[in-house]
């Protein structure tokens, strides 16, 4: 990585970040529903004390920009703000359904990945990623919320990370998508990589531009590439 930087994500019941500082990675996670808002700043503290940094001293901030809850989504971008307003710092967001992909590529076999999180309501937020020539996820086609029951085709084996397929098993073995269960929620650690080529390619925004990425205008399925 060529980038000094803090990766932020509460958009799911998992809080998570990571930190990457002259060469080391600092991380938490953890599963802590509802308790997002009281926990992240102490914890934001505690991982710049372990890396003997201040703010001021990284290249910017990564934050999971959602899908997920709206509260959580809201509650990790607000954060990010204020931190990078604080210390002049620039914000790349990353989605929580790339993360999940992200950590399936580097942690699996796998080449392709079909990201699903639960969405409640009946729905999942989805996502399909591939790889580009440095193995990062990139995305295939944009994500969309749906009912699972209404995807019709057959996925032919491609691994599948989430709790969208954890929560829809029945519907994960009808589309044939093989679920990894070890990859159920985005983890901030996994956004590193991709928000480095953000910073490197100049694709980030001042404090005040951070947006969330909701998905919830995005209401219909396309066939994947090479599958019409």
């Amino acid at each position: 990585m060529k980038h000094n930087l803090l990766a932020i994500d509460a958009s799911t019941e998992a809080l998570s970040l990571a930190l990457h500082f002259k060469g080391n990675t600092f991380t938490h996670f953890e599963v802590c529903p509802q308790q997002h808002s009281q926990k992240i700043l102490p914890l934001v503290d505690a991982l710049l004390s372990e890396a003997n940094c201040s703010l001021k001293d990284l290249d910017g901030i990564i934050y999971g920009r959602g899908p997920g809850s709206f509260t959580g989504v809201r509650i990790g971008v607000a954060v990010a703000q204020g931190l990078a307003y604080s210390a002049g710092l620039k914000l790349y967001g990353v989605s929580t359904l790339q993360a999940m992909a992200q950590e399936a590529l580097q942690t699996q076999d796998c080449k392709e990945v079909i990201s699903a999180i639960d969405a409640r309501m009946g729905e999942i937020y989805l996502g399909h990623f591939g790889t580009d020539e440095q193995g990062n996820a990139i995305a295939k086609q944009d994500e969309i919320v749906i009912k699972p029951e209404t995807i019709n085709e057959d996925f032919n084996g491609v691994k599948g990370v989430g709790t969208g397929w954890q929560t829809y098993s029945d519907d994960a073995k009808r589309l044939n998508v093989s679920v990894i269960e070890s990859v159920s929620l985005p983890n901030a650690q996994f956004m590193l990589a991709i928000g480095d080529i953000g910073f490197t390619n100049g694709d980030t925004v001042a404090a005040q531009d951070a947006q969330p990425h909701y998905v919830r205008d995005t209401v219909t399925w396309k066939k994947l590439p090479g599958r019409e």
